[in-house]
């Protein structure tokens, strides 16, 4: 298992990334997610790769991702490898949550939606929502199997907090921000024993993520602001493979006209919708450096 990898800092090749899911067509939010990495990567003379985050087998589908190809190429953009497909990894990311089971790292959760809700409603609940659990004795856990019971792939947030040591609370995370570089506590108490990987699914948007960037070189992450809280919970996974976490920006939200921000099914601001309206790249750009 890959272990500490060198930190970025300012003096080594940018390496940016854009990784849509392909569940729905892109729209003006996406657009400027890939603008902003893109330019970044040129700017600093570095690289830019795409990913096509793909391993929720329900939502996702081939056309879509056409689709995504297509509304890149018409934004102007190119990327300076063949686009990586996280459902062609499927086996690295098993390695990587195989390497925590063996470290003790992650333990097989049986409980329902339902079971959690209600633990999270008892007196003694886990805070902030956040779910904490221990896995089942051996022999129950056997019988769980055997009876073919559904599981998940639960990091044992006490068991990180013990194989780290001290580290645990000092892990932080770099942020460009509007007014320079700031450091952010990672926080990773607040996440709780967060899902890794299921029965029919090997991995979790999570672990998926992490690994790709750490294996890509990916120095600076760059994405919505929604996905800010979720920097905390990728520093830990990264410091428990030996990453170093790359630098994030967390980028302000694409709103539509009612205030909300944008979202797949919003699509009057997708770009095959602008698009078929005889709305141009060049103007899709100058409304997003307007943002």
């Amino acid at each position: 298992m890959a272990r500490m990898t060198p930190a970025p800092s300012d003096d080594r090749p940018v390496v940016t990334r854009f990784a849509p899911s392909p569940s729905g067509y892109l729209h003006l939010g996406h657009a400027y997610s890939a603008l902003l990495n893109a330019e970044h990567a040129r700017a600093a003379g570095g690289r830019f790769l795409l990913r096509i985050e793909d391993i929720d087998r329900t939502r996702c589908r081939p056309d879509f991702e056409a689709a995504i190809l297509e509304d890149l190429a018409w934004l102007g953009l190119a990327w300076d490898e063949p686009p990586l497909r996280q459902s062609d990894r499927l086996p690295i990311y098993e390695r990587y949550l195989a390497d925590l089971e063996a470290r003790g790292l992650v333990y097989r959760c049986f409980k329902t939606r339902r079971d959690i809700a209600d633990a999270m409603a008892a007196p003694h609940g886990a805070p902030a929502g956040a779910f904490r659990g221990a896995p089942l004795d051996p022999e129950a856990e056997q019988a769980a199997l055997a009876a073919g019971r559904p599981f998940a792939w639960r990091l044992s947030l006490a068991t990180a907090r013990a194989a780290l040591g001290p580290v645990f609370d000092r892990l932080s995370f770099v942020e460009t921000t509007a007014t320079g570089r700031i450091a952010r506590p990672a926080d990773p108490a607040r996440f709780g024993d967060v899902v890794l990987g299921r029965k029919e699914i090997g991995t979790s948007y999570h672990l998926a993520a992490v690994v790709d960037d750490a294996l890509q070189g990916v120095t600076h992450v760059t994405r919505g602001e929604d996905l800010r809280e979720a920097a905390g919970l990728h520093v830990l996974l990264g410091a428990l493979f030996g990453f170093a976490p790359p630098v994030y920006r967390h980028h302000t939200l694409i709103r539509g006209p009612d205030g909300r921000r944008l979202a797949k099914r919003d699509r009057a601001e997708t770009l095959r919708t602008l698009r078929a309206a005889g709305v141009t790249p060049a103007e899709v750009r100058a409304r997003l450096a307007a943002v």
